[in-house]
């Protein structure tokens, strides 16, 4: 091209010549570059602030939980987990101020790391145990066995009776409970929003007793695992979790377009958040009974029924103008009663403080994401929430919950 011809061609305004386009950056690479920088440079740091700030004064911290307490003929097992920043070493073992003999937990177990104490100790049953811990240091750490029980072997007819209890506590009393189907069915309109106000009282119950119950083994388990925040961490995953999938059941009913899908779609979304609490509820049954700190007769069966009852009238509230085929009810009862089964297997064979308060704080998260839902339906002609029947509905629930609950506790 000539140079009057280059002369020709029309120039951007302002006679400025427009820059060339510069080369883009991947977008992969924006994100991983300053991961990579701030890992470089974390590391950089660890290395000198550890050569830079020297070792701590004072004396070590030692903090030791005991995860779990297995008792076989003249033997005691403690799993013992540190929770603190120092290494711990166990140097001597005290029962009820008797030296004992022991193996295990040779070396220094460090931070978080677990290891099983045997303590060669000739034990009574029904009796009570204090256990001292003399570590290297000379700290002390003591654990008490309020009743001395037999560990149960974990053979075949062991499960089968943890899954009797579940079976016992959970899935009888949610079918029971949803026998009131038909009555459900043939209430007024004003009876019926009592009917759901008397469902949310019984949830919102179970969601109290289940941080509560949390809040409890939270303060027993780990610390460094994250203790009593366990139960709020599982509160929220759960909200978070039965929301997604409460979101998609709607999105497919919207599909659907099937008459009566919603009302189905609440009970499930309930017996979800039933049979998560009954999942904490079974590991609480299978831990306490494993350790003899809880004696299954008959009356406490019974009584276990009764406050369980309740949890399939919830679980049918919302089917009044629905008609579910018998397996979709067979399936709410399961998805409600049967993780009782399992909670009562984890908790008699593998208990472990910390993932007990995540199971409570989980099954009350889905409890209360579950109220959400319900809430709405409450509404009377005039469009108020909480009028006089929701209200003598809601507290009903709750003292219906706190009634029966008297029947199981001990």
């Amino acid at each position: 091209m000539s140079s009057a011809e280059t002369a020709a061609q029309p120039r951007p305004e302002g006679g400025r010549r427009e820059p060339a386009e510069r080369p883009r950056i991947p977008t992969w690479l924006t994100g991983v570059g300053p991961l990579l920088l701030a890992i470089l440079v974390l590391a950089i740091v660890a290395v000198v602030a550890g050569q830079s700030l020297g070792e701590r004064n004072g004396p070590p911290i030692e903090e030791v939980v005991v995860e779990r307490t297995v008792l076989d003929p003249g033997e005691i097992a403690l799993t013992l987990r540190n929770d603190g920043p120092d290494p711990v070493q166990v140097s001597q073992v005290i029962v009820n101020d008797a030296v004992a003999q022991f193996s295990g937990a040779s070396q220094e177990l460090g931070r978080l790391r677990t290891e099983t104490l045997r303590i060669r100790q000739p034990w009574v049953e029904g009796e009570s145990y204090e256990v001292a811990l003399l570590t290297s240091t000379g700290a002390t750490i003591t654990h008490e066995i309020p009743v001395a029980v037999r560990t149960p072997d974990a053979d075949a007819g062991f499960y089968g009776l943890m899954a009797l209890i579940g079976i016992y506590v959970g899935v009888i009393p949610v079918a029971l409970g949803m026998l009131w189907l038909p009555w459900v069915r043939r209430m007024s309109r004003d009876l019926w929003r009592g009917v759901m106000a008397l469902t949310i009282g019984l949830l919102a119950f179970l969601a109290v007793d289940a941080v509560l119950e949390g809040l409890e083994l939270g303060a027993e388990g780990s610390q460094a695992l994250g203790g009593t925040a366990l139960v709020w961490i599982g509160v929220l995953v759960a909200y978070l979790v039965l929301s997604g999938v409460s979101s998609w059941m709607a999105g497919r009913q919207a599909k659907a377009k099937a008459g009566g899908a919603s009302g189905v779609r609440v009970a499930t979304l309930i017996a979800t958040g039933i049979g998560l609490h009954n999942l904490g509820e079974g590991v609480a049954i299978g831990s306490a009974y494993s350790t003899g700190a809880l004696a299954l007769g008959a009356f406490l069966i019974i009584g276990f029924a009764i406050h369980n009852t309740t949890e399939g009238l919830a679980i049918v509230g919302p089917l009044a103008g629905a008609k579910p085929s018998p397996a979709r009810l067979v399936s709410l009862g399961l998805l409600a009663g049967a993780p009782a089964v399992l909670g009562a297997w984890i908790g008699a064979a593998a208990f472990n403080a910390s993932i007990a308060a995540f199971l409570f704080g989980f099954g009350a998260g889905a409890v209360i994401q579950v109220i959400g839902q319900l809430l709405p339906m409450l509404r009377d002609d005039e469009g108020r929430l909480l009028h006089p029947g929701a209200v003598a509905g809601l507290l009903a629930g709750i003292g219906l919950m706190f009634a029966t609950g008297l029947l199981v506790t001990g």
